[in-house]
């Protein structure tokens, strides 16, 4: 009975690292239909450019799901490599400790820009493009992290994602 639970904790961690690659592929996919940095008085001139705000909120849904499928995955397999799980900051100490993560700050400065997209609706388009230029500066962090947490979990727990449907998109972002 306790073999057909890991099996199945293992399986669900599999899943996890497929959905990483997933989400970081369309991250990658919705950035590049945007030429970066973006200029505030630019975006004010074009504020009814449904497909540019269609894209700009896909980065932000992406860019929080990919960071909702980061923080699960550390956890889940954080508690499969038989660590602590009972804080999220001894979570991230030990994938900044393992070169997942360089930095607890840097993963808190991302969910710090993430909570203030999901609450912030400004008008002030300077602050619009503002925010978007900081989340396309920080979800190359995220990227990194996906990319070594997968790498992680193959190194340390032989557990790779659930299936290759988005391993060559996602590998082809680091190249």
């Amino acid at each position: 009975m306790s073999h057909d639970v890991l099996s199945e904790q293992q399986r669900y961690l599999a899943q996890l690292l497929e959905a990483i690659q997933r989400c970081a592929w369309f991250l990658q996919q919705s950035r590049k239909k945007i030429t970066w940095p973006i200029d505030g008085e630019w975006l004010a001139e074009h504020k009814k450019n449904v497909d540019y705000f269609e894209t700009l909120a896909a980065i932000n849904e992406r860019f929080a799901k990919l960071q909702d499928s980061i923080a699960s995955t550390m956890r889940h397999s954080a508690l499969l490599a038989g660590e602590s799980t009972d804080s999220f900051l001894k979570v991230l100490a030990l994938f900044e400790k393992q070169g997942v993560i360089n930095a607890t700050s840097d993963w808190q400065r991302c969910r710090a820009i993430r909570n203030i997209a999901a609450h912030d609706y400004s008008t002030d388009y300077e602050q619009i493009a503002e925010h978007f230029n900081l989340l396309n500066e920080l979800a190359d962090i995220l990227l990194v992290t996906s990319q070594r947490l997968v790498a992680w979990n193959a190194e340390q727990l032989s557990i790779y994602p659930a299936s290759p449907d988005f391993s060559a998109e996602f590998d082809s972002i680091f190249l």
